[in-house]
């Protein structure tokens, strides 16, 4: 198995090395890199291994810049001093994300991980990455936290998004919120246009969500959403012809 570590603390990369020399099948480490930049070049020029252990937090930025910039068709083990980014992890190809410091019993769990999905797989090892990359391009369901604990939402469960304060929150139909690590920008990208629209600034809403909707001044439309909502949800003049298209399912 071919691996490349991400690591910009040489402790923590040459406690890594001697870990992965441990695991009990053949592993190896193709190359070690310390930043974002070095990454994507790496990247751009090589074939890819079949597994990345990445840092998060490196010298030069976020190693989630590294995915967003290379179409990296392999699976990743995050690794992290922080759980702030756990729900940005598992939005990208991630498998696992190890907290530090990693012991080596929880390394090699998570390595049998890879093995056992690989093996699922019949041993493709591309059809273990394109079902991660599947999940990156036709989403079906959203990791969303709630107090400190973490769950799935389903697409069909989604009732809106709201923007509030610089939070994106995910409504579903029960009328439970949850706070999500995308923003309505990230979201209008992903989600089926069918089913989703930007209503305005604040809201993405779902077409089985709206209620009704009626002319309001100048042009504008008033939407009223399920689950209520305690304000009132306008669709700009210039956007209200979109809108009826979309509603009408002519979009």
């Amino acid at each position: 198995m071919n691996i490349i570590i991400i690591e910009d603390e040489k402790p923590a990369l040459e406690k890594l090395r001697l870990q992965l020399i441990n695991y009990p099948r053949p592993v190896n480490i193709v190359a070690t890199l310390s930043g974002v930049q070095e990454s994507v070049m790496w990247l751009s020029d090589n074939v890819h291994p079949d597994l990345i252990f990445c840092d998060i937090a490196l010298s030069d930025g976020i190693s989630f810049d590294i995915f967003r910039q290379v179409n990296v068709k392999c699976p990743v083990i995050f690794i992290t001093a922080y759980d702030d980014y756990l729900l940005e992890a598992f939005e990208l190809n991630s498998i696992d994300y190890l907290l530090k410091p990693v012991s080596q019993e929880r390394l090699f769990v998570a390595l049998n991980k890879y093995f056992q999905l690989k093996e699922h797989f019949s041993g493709n090892y591309s059809g273990l990455a394109d079902y991660y990359f599947a999940g990156q391009q036709q989403k079906t369901r959203y990791l969303v936290k709630k107090g400190v604990s973490y769950s799935t939402v389903k697409l069909e469960d989604i009732a809106y998004f709201i923007s509030e304060h610089k939070i994106t929150f995910l409504i579903d139909k029960s009328g439970n919120k949850y706070i999500l690590d995308k923003t309505l920008q990230e979201l209008e990208t992903e989600l089926p246009k069918n089913d989703f629209f930007r209503i305005n600034r604040k809201y993405i809403g779902n077409i089985s969500a709206i209620t009704k909707f009626k002319p309001f001044s100048k042009g504008k439309i008033l939407v009223e959403l399920t689950p209520a909502v305690g304000e009132e949800i306008i669709v700009s003049a210039e956007n209200a012809a979109a809108f009826k298209l979309w509603v009408s399912g002519d979009c």
